[in-house]
């Protein structure tokens, strides 16, 4: 049973990731890389998908559609653009924030020549939990970072060099589908012991295998 103080967050891939209250549910991102990690049997409540921006690998409109079959009511916040994206399907999302949510600016890190940089929302959740999206040019975050740790767009280097200077108490490290287990495993170990001499804890997350934070 889950204690009142503390968050469960689940990881599925790359950057979606489960976040568990006792008083509330919410699902980042859940994009193409995550649809056969993603466990909707395992989930029995959802009250937001929060969507960072429109690229594929953040916004899967199949998986979405997947997920409000058995969440038919569930809340999904996210960028105009992929509000417009779901309208086309007969979904509807909200691109302003509510209860609960805070929407700030950080920008799409640039991935000119490959494509058109998109818009891009950094997210709070429950005043706990920041995901900036494809972002390394915020300066703000909640106690629990989710960190873009690696990206066509932005350097390892970088990332851990902002949490640095942001101080969150949590570090959870997102967008890695890139590397193989190897080098993702050398990475958090790296991470760890660095942002453990700032007093920041890392919490290494596994696919499918839930951490619990205190709150």
């Amino acid at each position: 049973t889950q204690s009142t103080d503390k968050m469960r967050i689940t990881k599925f891939v790359h950057s979606c990731f489960l976040v568990e209250t006792p008083e509330r549910i919410g699902l980042f991102n859940p994009g193409v890389y995550s649809a056969e990690a993603l466990d909707l049997d395992a989930i029995s409540k959802l009250d937001d998908i929060l969507i960072t921006h429109v690229h594929v690998d953040h916004f899967s409109p199949e998986l979405v559609q997947k997920i409000l079959q058995k969440f038919p009511d569930v809340r999904i916040t996210s960028t105009p653009d992929v509000v417009e994206a779901l309208s086309k399907l007969g979904i509807t999302a909200i691109d302003q924030p509510s209860e609960g949510i805070e929407l700030f600016e950080a920008p799409h890190e640039s991935i000119d020549p490959f494509d058109v940089t998109p818009f891009n929302y950094g997210i709070n959740y429950l005043g706990l939990l920041t995901d900036p999206g494809d972002s390394h040019s915020f300066t703000q975050t909640k106690e629990i970072l989710a960190l873009p740790v690696q990206a066509p767009w932005g350097a390892t280097i970088r990332a851990i060099n902002l949490a640095m200077e942001l101080k969150p108490k949590y570090v959870l490290p997102i967008h890695d589908w890139h590397w193989n287990d190897k080098a993702r495993g050398w990475v958090y170990e790296k991470y760890e012991d660095k942002l453990a001499e700032k007093g920041i804890k890392f919490i290494k997350l596994e696919t499918g295998v839930p951490v619990e934070i205190d709150i």
